[in-house]
């Protein structure tokens, strides 16, 4: 065991959780004045809800003993025989429970982005039930086909450093079936819904920033050069995402505060899946490229009508497989030789290797969520009422008002 790689592991998994309510706080800033607690609580929520499904049977399923290269087996519930020692398949230098930590904040943050799709007008109680079964049948097998050892995808050489794939295009994805599934917000594309906050989107994206050095610097696992390539890749793609919005939004207009904020997300979800197998010069035309095609989907996604509220899919969905199939183009086995070479350095079929792995994420998780939005929507109903919706979220669901006395 080495103590630096546990505490660098520690430090990454405790900088993550700040993501989740940083992912609140992001999103709360954008919705009206009257959600803006009902959508903090759904970050928050599933931060609390995740914890408990995955020490009781999410990890043994993501990462637990193979069954048939498609899910692992329930040895592991409730922790069963994960300790102090280190599980080399995964980790060599840290204790298995470190690793499991570590992957837990993975598992909590994914819904709490999807939330993004339909704040506004779900239900509490059936967000509730929504994390529970997506984070089951959604997340933990495209875990395990990613990461955990007998995996199909990872059997097959697919590269995600940490999580772009397993995270960002699932839950994209989830966002535009949920939009598709739930109905649209009462006066949507009628009447304005301006953010209620610009300050907190931008506080939430500075936090997101900086909670995202442990995302992507800690899945080295270790400290070592591999995490410092993480970290620096990841920094200087936020930072031309950034500017690459910034020139976007200032041709068509003025350079807005919440889009060069989302630029730097949009970034930083690019990056993820790539950060520890790319150079420093192949981190900014990913991060840069990744805004371009970010905004022009958000556009797309205005003509088409979805009332997909915070553009979840846009940022995630669509800056995710951007950053996935750069990995296959990007990649370098002299930066990282656990990776392997991408498309400019000779290997063709890594970048096959990660087009198939989107198709496959892609599919899986839109399929998924429609069955599971569908079901949650017939016997519990996701949305609700007009009368909750118009009264605000704030008071109908939770009783309370963030701005009470305001």
């Amino acid at each position: 065991m080495n103590t630096g790689d546990l505490a660098w592991v520690l430090i990454a998994s405790s900088l993550i959780m700040l993501m989740t309510p940083a992912v609140g706080l992001f999103y709360g800033g954008m919705v009206r004045r009257k959600n803006v607690l009902s959508t903090l609580m759904l970050s928050f929520s599933a931060l609390i809800v995740l914890t408990v499904q995955w020490v009781t049977y999410g990890y043994s399923l993501s990462f637990g003993p193979d069954i048939n290269h498609i899910i692992g087996s329930f040895a592991w519930f409730g922790l069963h025989g994960i300790g102090s020692e280190p599980f080399v398949e995964y980790a060599k230098t840290i204790p298995h429970l470190a690793y499991m930590l570590f992957q837990m904040k993975f598992a909590i943050i994914t819904p709490a982005l999807i939330s993004g799709a339909f704040v506004e007008r779900i239900r509490f109680s059936a967000f509730i039930i929504f994390c529970l079964a997506w984070t089951t049948f959604v997340y933990d097998p495209m875990a395990h086909w990613m990461w955990g050892v007998g995996g199909w995808l990872r059997n097959m050489g697919a590269l995600d450093f940490a999580g772009g794939t397993v995270i960002h295009i699932t839950s994209g994805v989830a966002a535009l079936a949920m939009a598709l599934v739930i109905r649209k917000r009462k006066g949507f594309g009628t009447v304005s819904m301006e953010p209620n906050s610009v300050l907190l989107t931008l506080l939430g994206a500075i936090l997101l920033w900086f909670g995202w050095f442990g995302f992507n610097g800690g899945s080295a696992l270790a400290a070592n050069g591999t995490a410092v390539y993480a970290i620096v890749t990841t920094n200087v793609a936020a930072a031309a995402a950034a500017l690459s919005w910034m020139a976007l939004s200032w041709r068509q207009s003025r350079p807005s505060v919440i889009g060069v904020a989302t630029g730097a997300v949009v970034g930083l979800v690019a990056i993820t899946p790539a950060c520890g197998y790319v150079d420093v010069p192949s981190s900014i035309i990913i991060g840069a490229v990744a805004s371009v095609v970010s905004y022009y989907c958000i556009q797309l996604r205005n003509r088409l009508n979805i009332d997909e509220s915070l553009d979840v899919w846009a940022c995630h969905g669509m800056s995710g497989t951007w950053g996935a199939i750069a990995t296959g183009i990007f990649a370098s086995k002299a930066i990282n030789p656990a990776g392997a070479d991408g498309l400019l350095r000779g290997n063709a079929q890594l970048f096959w290797v990660q087009l198939l792995s989107v198709v496959i994420a892609w599919a899986f998780s839109f399929v998924m969520t429609t069955l599971i939005a569908k079901t949650i929507d017939k016997f519990w109903g996701l949305s609700v009422g007009i009368p909750e919706e118009e009264v605000g979220l704030d008071i109908s669901q939770h009783g309370e008002e963030v701005y009470a006395g305001l």
